[in-house]
């Protein structure tokens, strides 16, 4: 058996003999290295999670201020065409109310006339479900306020379907 042929057989069967080699190979320091490395990758991408999670809390309060502000922008639309057609018919507006409340259920619009209620929900992009959650919103109006209620959905993106729906149900629709 040749050197080469010898030194591979202790390499793969001597422990000791294949440490020390490692050592003097430099191993030790590439492994810690190796190590430093680790922990400050961890370090890193601790640091960059932190800095996604307040990325998203700041994006979640623009999100919140921007529907704030739609939604007073787009009650205000509703107020002004909506306000129209209950004056041509010769009601007279008796109450309005942004963000009223009733029993814990928060109605975006309320308009009040002699003889009905006018219930509005305000979504950018509303869905079928926000429909029913609007009719629900209505009832509950109904039932507190003893009057005819009249619901009404606003939004920019309303897809035809969820139109469709909203005015099968006897729901008016704006979109601005």
């Amino acid at each position: 058996m040749g050197l080469k042929e010898e030194f591979l057989r202790l390499l793969k069967e001597d422990e000791e003999f294949r440490m020390a080699v490692a050592g003097y190979l430099g191993l030790r320091e590439v492994l810690e290295e190796l190590r430093r490395l680790r922990e400050d990758f961890n370090k890193f991408a601790k640091e960059q999670g932190a800095r996604w999670e307040e990325a998203n809390r700041r994006f979640s309060r623009l999100k919140e201020g921007l529907g704030a502000l739609t939604e007073a922008v787009y009650t205000r639309y509703v107020w002004e065409d909506l306000g129209k057609v209950i004056r041509a018919s010769g009601e007279r507006v008796v109450r309005r109310v942004r963000n009223a409340d009733f029993d814990g259920v928060e109605v975006d619009l309320l308009i009040e006339t002699e003889g009905r209620i006018y219930v509005v929900e305000v979504k950018v992009r509303p869905r079928i479900d926000d429909v029913g959650a609007l009719l629900a919103k209505a009832e509950v109006v109904g039932r507190k306020l003893g009057k005819l209620v009249v619901s009404v959905l606003a939004g920019s993106y309303i897809g035809r379907e969820v139109e469709a729906y909203a005015r099968g149900k006897g729901v008016l629709v704006y979109v601005y």
